[in-house]
């Protein structure tokens, strides 16, 4: 391993870079790590905003189904815990279910309306 800790095997031989490398060299990682921002480049302010938009309305869909769940499970246990039962936490948590089922449904009903 480089004394520096960096891991890079390569010939900079403890010289140090100059700005115009450093430069050049972020440029390459850039290019390596967003391989398809030139297309995106090319995309007028509408196509951005629509598959933003597309991406905001699954993290909505899957944010509501995550929600329904973990509300009814909380209620299930809170009730358990109230109650000293066990028999709560399987009915609201199938509860949560349907109704993270149901709110997933109607905004895939509202979008396809759109």
């Amino acid at each position: 391993m480089n004394p520096s800790g960096d891991g890079d095997q390569g010939d900079r031989k403890g010289l140090p870079e100059t700005s115009e490398s450093l430069r050049e060299r972020l440029r390459e990682l850039e290019r390596k790590l967003d391989p398809e921002g030139n297309k995106r480049e090319g995309m007028s302010d509408s196509e951005l905003e629509k598959r933003s938009s597309l991406l905001g309305k699954a993290f909505k869909i899957s944010t509501e189904m995550v929600a329904g769940v973990f509300v009814g499970g909380f209620i299930g246990w809170a009730l358990d815990q109230w109650l000293d039962t066990r028999f709560f936490i399987v009915v609201f948590l199938f509860l949560g279910i349907a109704a993270g089922f149901l709110n997933v449904i109607r905004e895939a009903r509202r979008m396809g309306d759109k």
